[in-house]
């Protein structure tokens, strides 16, 4: 199987796209397959390696942000989205695709029940700024590997992961925190370079395989050098325009070249 992966959109998302454009610059392939055609008819998921959730508003994030989406899946797709992760193929949350995914449990345990939460930021407001992500080298996760620091964008309402000491140590201890907000230093730091408050300044998550993951920032914003605001102080030395959020999508077509 080519790496091909279905882009969701519809109800709100709205980041479809840029993630189709940045799976498809590393290349993969890359389809927008509407929610609703998935939903009424689940077997469409056998066609594809990876399916993405990406950000936006679905619904309006009536109800809490993700919320509604997750529920859709969760009650018409438990199964077959059993099986696609168990199958090994992948799943990406970005944003508010990490909002749906968490809340129906993808996240970080893979069976359906929802252990964490992604809830209103610390500073009371929508954030819309870049920051710096460090990911965790002893991560199973697919999407980060080999990558150490990458900065890119957020903007969201609701980003602060919180969930219960038993969880948080869990997720700890089996390495599934799989990227970090830090400074420009890769040094952990609050407010601004937390965005949100997330405890234990998480950015990212992953299930055991690795296979799953949800990340609040947008590695797809940053799929070309000049989206990065700061990039005119470099651009002299720019050898290859291709933005580093795209590293995250290049493990995951390279991951499924190689598996399927």
């Amino acid at each position: 199987m080519k790496a091909k992966a279905a882009v969701l959109y519809g109800y709100g998302i709205n980041s479809d796209y840029e993630t189709v454009y940045s799976i498809q610059a590393v290349g993969g392939t890359a389809e927008r397959v509407h929610v609703h055609d998935i939903v009424n008819d689940p077997k469409l998921l056998e066609q594809y390696g990876m399916v993405v959730f990406p950000g936006g508003f679905a619904h309006g994030d009536d109800l809490g942000s993700g919320k509604v989406m997750a529920n859709k899946f969760r009650f018409k797709l438990k199964e077959n989205m059993l099986d696609f992760v168990n199958n090994g193929k992948l799943v990406l949350g970005i944003c508010n695709g990490f909002q749906m995914i968490i809340k129906m449990g993808l996240v970080p345990y893979s069976d359906f029940e929802q252990r964490a939460t992604l809830m209103a930021n610390d500073s009371g407001k929508f954030e819309d700024r870049w920051v710096f992500m460090k990911m965790n080298q002893n991560s199973p996760c697919i999407f980060t590997k080999g990558i150490d620091m990458l900065m890119t964008a957020v903007r969201h309402g609701e980003g602060k992961l919180y969930a219960d000491s038993l969880v948080l140590n869990d997720i700890v201890s089996k390495e599934l925190v799989a990227a970090t907000y830090v400074n420009e230093r890769g040094e952990i730091a609050g407010y601004p370079y937390n965005p949100n408050g997330s405890l234990l300044n998480i950015a990212g998550i992953c299930n055991p395989k690795g296979t799953v993951f949800g990340l609040m920032p947008h590695p797809e914003v940053h799929n070309c050098v000049v989206n990065n605001p700061y990039w005119t102080h470099i651009k002299d030395d720019v050898r290859d325009w291709r933005g580093s959020g795209l590293k995250i999508f290049d493990n995951a077509v390279r991951y499924l070249e190689e598996k399927f």
